[in-house]
């Protein structure tokens, strides 16, 4: 069964919308872990838009079940996370003007940079994911440059505006997975995930993790965050 992890970010994005202290993503995490999730999962921006240098170091002290960091690979994030020392850290493009994450990381085209940074990473004993679309180019170069894991975006699944359209976004994924699988590849997915288009993704068996943020944060502002992840997880656990 696939397992789920929660992204806290928006908790932070409302704060840092007042400049305040509150809604705090550390304790949101503990309502997260205490509802069943694996895992959570934290974007430390280079611009600090949302999460902040205070919250990764406190999660890293509090989360008792596994903290995933995802970062951009730039130089001031890595030494952050190296001195974290996160359970898992997932590499992600990141550009300033974007809302959220658009898209995967192009590995084949930075295979020497991205491969000195999972070489630092594996020295410190911390696995590293890499956040790719589902495209066997990107799943070679992965593999190649020595990453553990691969988050396949589901993205351009979760936009879908037809199920036409959805049946060939899942098409891919599903290749993907196998795909990755075959390369020796351990597999997470997410990306704008919800309610409604999760099970048909937890329903890929060599998946083992779901990372979920803006769909169980939404809901919570009508149910609560206890009984909004636990809600994901009965889905995941439904298929």
């Amino acid at each position: 069964m696939v397992q789920l992890a929660i992204n806290v970010d928006h908790v932070a994005t409302l704060r840092q919308a007042r400049g305040i202290d509150e809604p705090d993503p550390v304790l949101a995490a503990g309502i997260c872990e205490l509802a069943g999730a694996v895992g959570i999962v934290v974007h430390l921006r280079e611009d600090r838009r949302h999460i902040q240098d205070r919250d990764v170091n406190l999660l890293r002290q509090t989360v008792k079940t596994k903290l995933n960091l995802e970062m951009g690979a730039a130089e001031e994030i890595i030494q952050i996370a190296l001195n974290l020392k996160p359970d898992m850290v997932t590499v992600v493009p990141e550009k300033r003007q974007e809302l959220t994450t658009e898209g995967g990381l192009d590995v084949a085209a930075q295979k020497e940079h991205l491969r000195g940074v999972i070489a630092r990473m594996s020295d410190a004993a911390i696995p590293v994911s890499l956040f790719i679309d589902p495209d066997s180019t990107q799943i070679e170069a992965s593999k190649e440059v020595g990453a553990t894991f691969v988050e396949v975006h589901t993205g351009r699944y979760s936009d879908a505006e037809n199920e036409s359209e959805a049946n060939k976004e899942f098409d891919l994924i599903a290749k993907a997975v196998d795909k990755a699988h075959e390369a020796g590849l351990r597999i997470n997915a997410g990306h704008g995930l919800n309610y409604v288009n999760t099970p048909r993704v937890a329903a890929l068996e060599k998946i083992e993790e779901l990372s979920i943020g803006h769909a169980v944060m939404a809901r919570a502002i009508f149910v609560g965050l206890d009984q909004a992840v636990r809600e994901m997880l009965a889905l995941c656990k439904s298929v």
